[in-house]
């Protein structure tokens, strides 16, 4: 392997994760795909391409890059947790959010926005461990994440109560969703209402950029 492919593989890489981190996500997947291909042997770089890919909402190619991800990846214990994501099998934590979600008497298409959070963030967190010792904890941040994100107005509290959690701990849990996925009102991942609030802001910012440019025209 010659330096120069390291080189421009970790230079690809690095344009990749500025991208992603931007919400560029067509020209990160691009070079994430380049880094891929001039060093198929790095894991990291299917990996991060897989994240991409979930972030765009892709999930069969995130997955297929997880596959090349996995055989390349030397730590069996990061790799066996990837491996479970590709079981049929509901985790705990997938089964506790079905059933307190519907307590809380919240759609169906809202439940399966969950399930799509849960399956994005344990994509996009890489290498860092991902602990779970009390999976009714991340039940209840995800349906709380989802709730907030379709506008509903449910109290943190009714929540802790349902999934049976401190809201202290509750408001933790999801500040790291918030976090780690880049959450925002009414995102277009996870939002499930007919007509999403922020189409009216992206009229508004291309009727405004319109109006700029005729004006230094």
């Amino acid at each position: 392997m010659s330096a120069h492919k390291k080189t421009a593989a970790a230079q690809q890489n690095e344009a990749g994760l500025a991208h992603y981190a931007g919400w560029e996500l067509d020209q990160a997947i691009a070079a994430f795909h380049k880094a891929a291909q001039l060093l198929p042997d790095n894991p990291e770089y299917h990996l991060n391409l897989a994240r991409a890919y979930a972030r765009a909402g892709n999930y069969p190619a995130a997955m297929q890059s997880l596959g090349d991800y996995l055989r390349t990846e030397t730590d069996e214990g990061v790799a066996s947790r990837y491996e479970r994501l590709f079981s049929s099998a509901l985790d705990e934590v997938e089964q506790l959010l079905i059933s307190g979600m519907k307590e809380m008497d919240v759609p169906v298409p809202q439940i399966g926005k969950a399930m799509q959070m849960w399956l994005e963030y344990r994509i996009t967190i890489g290498r860092r461990p991902l602990r779970i010792p009390k999976p009714e904890l991340w039940a209840a941040a995800l349906a709380q994440a989802t709730c907030k994100v379709n506008l509903m107005e449910i109290r943190p509290s009714s929540i802790a109560a349902i999934f049976q959690v401190p809201e202290r701990s509750l408001q933790e849990k999801y500040s790291e969703l918030v976090q780690t996925l880049d959450l925002m009102p009414a995102d277009y991942r996870y939002f499930t209402g007919e007509k999403n609030p922020l189409d009216k802001l992206v009229e508004m910012a291309q009727m405004l950029d319109d109006m700029y440019k005729q004006f230094k025209e």
